[in-house]
C-alpha cells in the first residue's frame, strides 16, 4: 500500500534571525560589566601612581636639599608604589578576562546565527572565511570594545587627574601641558582614517588567503593528481605576500603614531624642565616656574609623564580600533548574507510524488537537475515553491540522513554509530559496523573503540558516510541518502548498496544517486531529467 507524500510548507529556519547581526553592538553589551571593573582598576592605578610620584618628589627634594626625610613619607611612598603595582596587575588581568569573555560570548552568538541559517545559504559561505571569522574576528572586536574603549576613557580621566595634581603646585605648569593636548588629538584624527583603510585591506587580504588555503586543503588529492602543486604554491605565496604587505603597512602607521606621541611627550617635559631650571638658576622669571622649591619642581616633572601616559596607551590601542571595526564589519557581512535563492527547478515545483511506506526509491538525473534539492525538501530542510501533498510524515526528527557531511560526534566509533539511534547494545553495533566494513578499515584501528576527533576531523568522506549508513541501520527511521556510493571503491560501494537494500525491506529509503546499479535495484525510480516516475516490479 502506497501513500502519497508531500512535504508540508516549511518555515524558513532563518525566520528567527531576520534582524541584522550587529557584532559591535552585541560585543558592547557583553563587555559592560568587565569594562566597568577594568576602568575602576585603571583609575585606581593612575591615582596611586600620581600619589607615588608626589611623595617620591617630596622625599627626593628633601634629601637633595640635605634636610631630614620623614619616615612616614618614605613609608607612604613605598605603599603607593606597591599598591600601584598591584592595581596595574589586577587591571591587566581584568582586561584579559573581559576580552576573553566578550570573544567567547560573541563566538557563541555567531555560532547560533550559523545554526539558524538555511542549509543552502550555509553551504554558499566560504569555508575559509567562516573559519577565520569564528576564530579571529571575535577577538579583534573584543579588543576594540574592552581594551580600546578603556584606553579612550582613561585618555580623558588620566590627564585630568594629573593636571589637577600639578595645579596644586603651579597652575601655569598645568596650563602648559594642557595646551599641547589638542595637537595630539588632531594627530589621532588625521591618522585614524589611514589606519582604518589599512585594517580593511588587511582583513580582506586575510580572508582571501584563508579561503584559498581551506579550498586547496579540501581539493588536495585533485591538485596532487594533476601535478599542480607548484602553481598552487605560487598562488598562495602571492596571497600571503599581499597580506604581509598590508599588515606591515598598518604596523608602520601604528609605530609612527607611537613615535610622534613620544616626541610630544618628551618635548613637553623638556619645556617644563627648561622653564623650571631657568627659574632655579634665576636666569629668567617665568610666572609659575620661578620661586619654586626643589621638591615642587621635581613634583611637576614626575607628574608630567603621568599626564601623557594615557595618550601613549591610547595610541598603542589605536590599531586595535581599526582591526576591531574591520572585524565587526566582516562578521556582519558574513552573518547577514542574504538567503541564497534556490535554483529554479520547474520539475520539482510541479512534482506529484507517491512514496511507499517501505522500499527503495531512487532519484536520478544529471548534475544540477535537483536530486539533492528534492531530498532537502523532503526533509523539510529547504522551502519549496509548491507543497507536495503527503500523508507519510518525513519530519526531520524521523529521518536518518546519509551523506559525506553527516554529523560525527567526538569520541569512539561506537559512540558515533549509536549517536541519536537510541539504546543500542554492543553486539548490534558490531554487526552494523562490520557489515559496512568499518571494523576492517586499517585507518580506524581499534574497532569500535577507535578514537574520532571532534567533528570527525580525522575521517575521510567515505568513512563518515559509512558511519551514517551503519547509524541508519540501527535507528529505525526513514532514510534519505545523498549520493551514498559516490567516491567509494567498488567493494565499499557494494557494501553500502547491500545495507540500503536490507534497510529498505523494513523502511522507506530514498536515495539521490548517479549509481546505475543502485538505481536498478530500486522499486521506484524518479528521473528528473525526463520528468517521469518509473515503478519497477519488486
Amino acid at each position: 500500500m502506497k501513500t502519497p507524500v508531500v512535504p508540508a510548507p516549511v518555515s524558513n529556519p532563518a525566520a528567527s534571525a531576520q534582524d541584522a547581526f550587529q557584532a559591535l553592538a552585541s560585543a558592547s553589551r557583553l563587555a559592560k560589566s568587565g569594562l566597568r571593573r577594568l576602568l575602576a582598576l585603571q583609575v585606581a592605578r593612575s591615582a596611586l601612581r600620581l600619589g607615588f610620584a608626589a611623595t617620591a618628589a617630596m622625599a627626593t627634594g628633601q634629601l637633595i636639599m640635605g634636610g631630614p626625610v620623614a619616615a612616614w613619607l618614605v613609608a607612604i611612598t613605598i605603599v603607593f608604589l606597591l599598591a600601584a603595582c598591584l592595581a596595574g596587575f589586577a587591571a591587566d588581568r581584568a582586561q584579559a578576562s573581559a576580552e576573553a569573555a566578550v570573544s567567547i560570548g560573541l563566538r557563541e552568538l555567531a555560532g547560533k546565527r550559523l545554526d539558524e541559517m538555511p542549509a543552502r545559504q550555509l553551504q554558499a559561505l566560504s569555508v575559509g572565511g567562516v573559519i577565520m571569522s569564528m576564530q579571529r574576528h571575535p577577538e579583534a572586536v573584543a579588543a576594540l570594545v574592552v581594551g580600546h574603549r578603556a584606553a579612550g576613557a582613561m585618555m580623558a580621566a588620566g590627564p585630568l587627574l594629573a593636571a589637577a595634581t600639578v595645579l596644586l603646585v603651579s597652575w601655569q605648569a598645568a596650563l602648559l601641558v594642557i595646551c599641547l593636548t589638542p595637537v595630539m588629538i588632531l594627530f589621532f584624527a588625521l591618522i585614524g582614517d589611514a589606519i582604518r583603510r589599512r585594517a580593511d585591506a588587511q582583513e580582506r587580504a586575510f580572508g582571501r588567503l584563508a579561503g584559498q588555503f581551506a579550498d586547496r586543503i579540501r581539493t588536495l588529492p585533485t591538485i596532487l593528481a594533476n601535478h599542480a602543486v607548484t602553481g598552487e604554491e605560487a598562488k598562495l605565496a602571492r596571497r600571503l605576500e599581499a597580506y604581509a604587505d598590508n599588515t606591515m603597512g598598518m604596523l608602520r602607521i601604528a609605530f609612527a603614531n607611537a613615535g610622534i606621541i613620544d616626541f610630544f611627550t618628551s618635548l613637553s617635559i623638556a619645556i617644563l624642565a627648561v622653564f623650571l631650571g631657568l627659574g632655579h638658576l634665576k636666569l629668567a622669571m617665568v610666572p609659575g616656574f620661578s620661586n619654586l622649591e626643589l621638591w615642587q619642581s621635581l613634583f611637576i616633572l614626575m607628574i608630567a609623564p603621568e599626564y601623557f601616559a594615557p595618550f601613549r596607551r591610547f595610541s598603542e590601542q589605536y590599531h586595535a580600533k581599526a582591526e576591531g571595526l574591520a572585524a565587526a564589519d566582516a562578521l556582519d557581512r558574513l552573518l547577514d548574507a542574504g538567503p541564497v535563492a534556490a535554483k529554479a527547478l520547474p520539475v520539482l515545483d510541479r512534482l506529484s510524488l507517491t512514496l511507499p511506506a517501505r522500499g527503495l526509491v531512487a532519484i536520478v538525473g544529471p548534475s544540477g537537475s535537483g536530486k539533492s534539492t528534492l531530498l532537502r525538501r523532503l526533509a523539510d530542510l529547504e522551502p519549496r515553491a509548491a507543497p507536495i501533498p503527503r500523508t507519510h510524515p518525513l519530519a526531520a526528527k524521523e529521518i536518518a540522513w546519509i551523506s559525506t557531511d553527516a554529523y560525527v560526534p567526538e569520541g569512539t566509533l561506537a559512540e558515533a554509530i549509536a549517536w541519536n539511534a537510541g539504546a543500542v547494545d554492543r553486539a548490534r553495533l558490531e554487526d552494523a559496523a562490520g557489515a559496512i566494513g568499518l571494523l576492517d578499515d586499517a585507518l580506524l584501528p581499534g574497532g569500535l573503540d577507535a578514537r574520532l576527533d571532534k567533528g570527525g576531523a580525522n575521517l575521510s568522506g567515505g568513512q563518515r558516510l559509512r558511519i551514517a549508513v551503519a547509524r541508519a541501520r540501527l535507528c529505525g527511521r526513514t532514510v534519505l541518502a545523498d549520493e551514498p556510493t559516490a567516491k567509494l571503491d567498488r567493494e565499499t560501494a557494494e557494501a553500502v548498496r547491500r545495507m540500503l537494500l536490507e534497510i529498505s525491506r523494513a523502511r522507506l529509503v530514498v536515495v539521490a544517486t548517479h549509481d546505475r546499479d543502485l538505481a536498478a535495484a530500486a522499486e521506484i525510480v524518479l528521473d528528473l531529467a525526463r520528468d517521469e516516475t518509473v515503478e519497477v516490479a519488486a
